[in-house]
């Protein structure tokens, strides 16, 4: 890994994210307790560690997120987005105000130890598929207002993103079925809609092997495959791939690490799995202070 000095600029909607998540931390006094015991003028050197071993997302975030706070600081993060981490691992740099530092000490730890849990787990379940034709998705099951960041978390890990929002696929859910009077009508419907306005996919949700019969023939991109068992999601990969190949499949519902390989095995093209998002396990990172005194007045 290489070392890399970090000034780059990000999005408005992201340095958003990172401006409000600092205010939320340090409100209208800021850090009180570092303002009580610390010298304002002490400088130090803080590192960012692994505490266990995962895939590392959120780094891009770390330089500025202290430039917010302070733009003297010196920030430098050594892992790419995506990589390998042992336990030990330094991911971080900073050097600077010690105040400075623990203002964003905890906003950070958060962003990272979150995202990199995500990016964790992703690679875990791709590589538990790994030989099939099954490819790990995200779903919309994120946290509010980080959804971006979490997306390009599952990215980190080696999996794919499901639609962002409800703006850029037409996902013809169950509730959707039931008001249309079945998949196919349901199907038919948005073909249509599609033909007159946006050119965006279109999914359909089934839940047994007639309401996948009459997706199929509707005609849609792609049919999630929802709470299936095995053997019948085997059974209409092979009509699938008998007679609509060009019909994706995803496989969707209680997907866990225990049973992802079988359901890949399945054949289908796809696995949805909002536990990336919605439970994951933060990986364990921390930051450490050197002794102030050992460095020179900031």
């Amino acid at each position: 890994m290489q070392q890399r000095t970090h000034e780059q600029s990000i999005d408005p909607a992201t340095e958003d994210i990172l401006r409000r998540a600092l205010e939320e931390d340090l409100g209208p006094q800021g850090d009180i307790t570092s303002r009580a015991v610390i010298d304002g003028s002490a400088a130090a050197l803080a590192v960012i560690r692994s505490k266990e071993e995962g895939v590392v997302s959120g780094g891009y975030l770390i330089p500025p997120l202290f430039q917010i706070i302070d733009p003297n600081l010196k920030v430098e993060v050594f892992p790419e987005e995506g990589d390998t981490i042992a336990p030990g691992t330094e991911i971080c740099r900073l050097e600077g105000n010690l105040a400075h530092i623990l203002a964003g000490e905890r906003t950070a730890l958060n962003f990272l130890q979150r995202l990199s849990g995500i990016a964790t787990q992703t690679a875990r379940l791709a590589a538990l598929i790994q030989g099939t034709r099954a490819v790990v998705l995200d779903t919309r099951k994120t946290t509010p207002g980080l959804r971006a960041l979490e997306k390009r978390a599952v990215l980190a890990g080696g999996g794919r993103n499901h639609r962002f929002g409800l703006f850029d696929m037409i996902l013809l859910k169950d509730t959707h079925v039931k008001a249309c009077g079945g998949p196919g009508p349901a199907v038919k419907k948005a073909l249509q809609f599609r033909a007159q306005g946006p050119a965006v996919p279109i999914e359909v949700e089934v839940q047994s092997r007639p309401e996948f019969l009459e997706a199929l023939e509707a005609g849609p991109d792609r049919i999630m495959l929802d709470n299936m068992g095995l053997e019948d999601m085997r059974e209409c990969v092979e009509i699938r791939d008998a007679d609509y190949p060009g019909i994706e499949l995803e496989a969707s519902g209680n997907i866990r690490e225990e049973n992802i390989r079988r359901v890949a095995e399945t054949g289908v093209d796809f696995i949805s799995v909002g536990g990336l998002t919605h439970s994951v396990r933060s990986l364990d990172i921390h930051l450490i202070i050197r002794t102030p005194s050992k460095f020179s007045k900031y």
